[in-house]
């Protein structure tokens, strides 16, 4: 083993746990310490004031001006009363991470010093430098004005010092430049359509509510090993690496026992998730070594959305303070599993009723099967672009392995909803066939009965229906959920709406409502049933099929984007007013362009570390062979050098054929490259970088990979993936 890397191996495996110890008192009494919550507003704020922004919040309207003022007076004292020294307008650049541009509380007091102050006016709006962001072409370089606003539905929060105020981000013109406010048109959008719906079996139903429920996949390397790769630090995954001979085959990593470094991580990250009002509730080991989860408690779509991104940016903070390192890229290792970020999506009125959980009563079930059939519409409608959504140059390499959900999307219900909307479309009656619950006795005195659900789960499918809401499998682990949840969430909505106008031309020509609605949902379930498939979605035959019914079968992320531009997507977008034509077009500009960068990179550092660390330990290596075959050679007859040395000629023969492919396919990628920088358009460009410039990676790859197994242990540099990942 060379000699750095023995020494970063032996940094990473002798490496002790940091101590933290969980707080001797309850979680509730800190839950939300951090955040600018309805009772610390009751507390901080004007009786009047509290009343207007709670009402405005809670009802959706906006808050006056006026008001502004008042409520920024009692934030900012709040916040100092917590240690902040400085504010943020917190959004959600078109980059799946955060931006944040911090101002102190001060001002000038006229007698030569300062005071604090916050005004209304710096509460709900600041201006940010709109054209060094990603705008897909809708702001020049020059052009730099845009606007961020306060989303008053998402609670401001205290990190590191500086309040942070969740924001939208526009630009001059208007349109959006970030996830927030499409996201916030889309949860509006299903809230009235769904409540239009809703209220053909309630009329009491006055609002619907999307509800969003992450399950954050993730990978921990101690940071000695991750410094030591260059690829890890610049592209968060691997670029080369022969497989550990061990890796997750024995599947003993699954839900196995946390190895107490990581435990200490995870505990100080759920502390101070809690502390922000983050209601992280479930961590456990996953399938890969060193691979884990955590998951909290359903919320609303897009609060649910704000806690994912800020837990993503503090658990790189927590990591570090215990010597790791997280990787939230989709695929950092190759012959293991990839992260994702399981999307458990459903809806629900203000009444607290759940409209994808079954109904004891007919009206109440034959709700339940409108809202599920509905989506079922939407998903069909609009698999392609619900596939778009969650595409990304990182999540490219996880989605279609044996794995992670297909490029397809389809659905999964299960055979209990399967046969139910069978029955209902031949007999109009579904009533019966839908159980609760059920027991299961196992026969064994000390275990009590289980409750089985009415649904299987089946990891195969990336939209499967798990018993009262749907999981998106497919969203990848670096994502910004709201990317996903912007398209399904307006694809029910606009499906809603055209099924509530239906009903309602149905009812004009004199049909009963029980009737017409049935009437719809069955016609709804003849024109989505391609969508649905409950078989194994890993198989060559789904795919076949798949094709047959029509669905996207595309595979080329590239390619895949072209679904927000068709003319179906645009006329949704713009029927539920989540996305306007030019909004759309700028954002794909963005998504190719990212796309194109992140190949670029990658390419760049594959290029560096081929030329100037696998190629040289490897002639070095073939150097020391062929000393030693010219000794043998001096040293004995040709019949026993022949013997004797054999194996070291094929290894130096060997050693030539892969040094000499790594150089020619590195020069090959870089022509690729260069030809493919020539392009202008961002489409075109990151067309030519998929079909041109990855396949060259992928063969320098296998070549670096099958030196990896040739050359010592010795004098290889780069750490292995057995050190990587199994050293806690």
């Amino acid at each position: 083993m060379s000699t750095l890397r023995f020494k970063v191996v032996e940094t990473a495996f002798n490496r002790k746990s940091v101590p933290f110890e969980y707080p001797k008192e309850a979680t509730s009494s800190y839950y939300g310490k951090y955040v600018f919550s309805r009772k610390k507003m009751y507390e901080y704020l004007p009786k009047d004031t509290y009343e207007a922004l709670i009402n405005a919040i809670d009802n959706k309207e906006p808050l006056s001006r006026y008001l502004a003022d008042s409520v920024a007076e009692g934030m900012k004292k709040w916040a100092m009363d917590n240690g902040a020294k400085h504010y943020t307008h917190w959004f959600q650049p078109l980059t799946d991470g955060t931006a944040e541009k911090h101002d102190a509380f001060i001002e000038h007091d006229g007698k030569e010093g300062v005071l604090e102050t916050f005004s209304g006016k710096l509460l709900v709006q600041q201006e940010p430098d709109a054209s060094s962001f990603p705008n897909g072409g809708i702001r020049n370089t020059f052009e730099a004005r845009g606007y961020s606003a306060w989303d008053i539905s998402s609670p401001a929060f205290i990190l590191d010092n500086t309040l942070c105020i969740p924001t939208i981000f526009i630009s001059y013109t208007g349109e959006s430049l970030d996830y927030k406010t499409p996201l916030l048109r889309a949860v509006n959008a299903i809230d009235k359509a769904g409540t239009a719906v809703a209220q053909l079996f309630d009329p009491e139903v006055k609002h619907v509510i999307s509800y969003l429920g992450w399950e954050q996949e993730y990978f921990l390397v101690d940071e000695a090993l991750y410094a030591a790769r260059p690829d890890l630090a610049m592209t968060g995954r691997t670029l080369i690496g022969q497989e550990s001979a061990k890796n997750q085959q024995l599947e003993d990593h699954y839900f196995g026992a946390i190895p107490s470094r990581v435990e200490s991580f995870m505990a100080e990250l759920e502390v101070e998730c809690h502390k922000l009002g983050i209601p992280v509730k479930t961590c456990h080991n996953e399938v890969a070594p060193n691979q884990y989860e955590l998951a909290p408690i359903y919320e609303e779509t897009n609060l649910a959305n704000d806690h994912n991104l800020l837990l993503m940016s503090l658990m790189d903070d927590v990591a570090r303070k215990h010597n790791f390192r997280v990787l939230l890229h989709e695929k950092p290792f190759s012959g293991v599993n990839g992260s994702g970020k399981h999307n458990n999506w459903s809806i629900g009125t203000d009444k607290g009723e759940m409209l994808f959980a079954p109904g004891k009563t007919l009206k109440s079930h034959l709700q339940f099967v409108t809202f599920i059939v509905n989506v079922m519409a939407a998903v069909y409608k609009h698999n392609g672009l619900l596939k778009a959504s969650i595409s990304s140059a990182t999540n490219g390499h996880r989605l279609g392995a044996n794995e992670a959900p297909p490029a397809i999307i389809s659905m999964f219900l299960g055979s209990q909803i399967s046969d139910m909307l069978n029955n209902l479309v031949n007999n109009r009656d579904s009533r019966n066939l839908l159980k609760g619950k059920e027991g299961l006795s196992l026969d064994v005195a000390q275990i009590p009965e289980l409750l089985i659900d009415n649904t299987d789960r089946n990891r195969t499918s990336a939209f499967a229906f798990t018993g009262n809401r749907f999981e998106f499998r497919a969203v990848g682990s670096s994502a910004n959920c709201a990317s996903a949840m912007i398209a399904l969430n307006a694809a029910v909505a606009d499906q809603l709406f055209s099924f509530r106008k239906a009903i309602d031309e149905r009812l004009k020509n004199g049909q009963e409502l029980n009737n017409a609605i049935t009437d719809e949902v069955i016609e709804l379930i003849n024109y989505s049933k391609d969508i649905h498939f409950d078989g194994n979605g890993y198989s060559d035959e789904w795919k076949e099929e798949a094709r047959k019914r029509g669905l996207d079968c595309e595979t080329s992320v590239p390619l895949i984007f072209d679904s927000y531009l068709k003319p179906q997507t645009i006329e949704m977008f713009s029927r539920t007013k989540v996305l306007s034509k030019v909004e759309l077009e700028a954002r794909n500009e963005v998504k190719w362009e990212v796309y194109t960068k992140k190949i670029q990179i990658e390419a760049r550092v594959l290029g560096d570390m081929a030329i100037n660390h696998v190629l040289p330990v490897a002639t070095r290596y073939q150097t020391i062979l062929l000393d030693n075959v010219f000794k043998i050679k001096s040293l004995f007859s040709e019949e026993k050098f022949n013997e004797i040395a054999e194996q070291d000629c094929i290894t130096i023969e060997q050693i030539a054929y892969h040094t000499k492919e790594v150089r020619k396919t590195v020069n090959e990628m870089i022509d690729a490259r260069r030809q493919a920088n020539k392009i202008d358009n961002e489409r075109e460009k990151a067309i030519a970088y998929h079909d041109k410039v990855s396949p060259c990676m992928e063969k320098i790859r296998y070549h670096i990979d099958k030196l990896e197994l040739m050359i010592d242990d010795e004098i290889w540099s780069l750490p292995k993936y057995r050190e990587l990942l199994f050293i806690r």
